[in-house]
């Protein structure tokens, strides 16, 4: 019941805002900023941030916002970030989990990475219909945040060609099967871009492909023009 107690601390409309705010960013936000974008006072966000905190929703710690350090550098400043901890509740309780990973387990140990991704792949084209081929990033961002993946813009330097140019490739801050994924990497991981690789389709202006970064979906999403030589 203790995930229930910490899910039920988002019902208050101020928390959630700020809670919203803080898992967005994807880096350690302080009281002012947070406070700044919910709208609120700072001593009225800080009690909501600690309460948050306290429950186990975010994680605190403590920095110099200035990025200076030394006499002058000013004090601590208090920051919090999302906690890593996954929070679910069922009622009645169920334990998908351990299904899925002793599913993996078994796909795994037999060797049927090729054909789990051929299911993940026939999966995103249902869930496409009969939808033409994602049209674009931004429709991207759409369908991935519907499905939980938390998307965000993030513009990288064109190692390719060695011109420095800019390139937008969408990242995602949340794997909807993290817990999994954790435990069988490969084979996840590989379900999961055949599972956007379906979703998206593999003849549009889009494409997704293999990234991983520590903390993030090992997945990103790109223009297709981006990868052409």
């Amino acid at each position: 019941m203790e995930d229930i107690d910490a899910i039920a601390v988002l019902q208050d409309p101020v928390r959630r805002r700020l809670y919203e705010y803080v898992a967005a960013q994807g880096r350690e936000v302080g009281r002012n900023e947070a406070a700044e974008a919910a709208g609120v006072a700072r001593t009225l966000a800080a009690h909501h941030l600690d309460r948050l905190a306290e429950v186990g929703l975010l994680e605190s710690g403590s920095r110099r916002l200035s990025g200076r350090s030394g006499p002058g550098a000013g004090r601590p400043a208090k920051v919090y970030t999302r906690a890593q901890a996954e929070l679910s509740v069922s009622l009645p309780a169920r334990d998908y989990r351990t299904a899925a990973e002793l599913l993996a387990e078994a796909a795994e140990q037999a060797g049927l990475d090729a054909g789990l991704c051929a299911a993940a792949r026939r999966r995103g084209e249902v869930l496409r219909g009969s939808a033409a081929p994602c049209r674009g990033l931004e429709e991207a961002m759409e369908m991935l945040a519907a499905r939980g993946y938390e998307p965000h813009l993030e513009g990288a330097e064109d190692a390719k060609g060695g011109s420095g140019a800019a390139v937008s490739v969408v990242r995602m801050r949340n794997c909807p099967f993290h817990a999994v994924a954790e435990r069988f990497p490969p084979l996840v991981c590989g379900m999961n871009l055949a599972l956007l690789e379906g979703l998206f389709g593999t003849d549009g202006p889009v494409r997704a492909r293999m990234d991983p970064r520590p903390g993030e979906c090992c997945v990103v999403v790109e223009n297709s023009k981006n990868n052409i030589d």
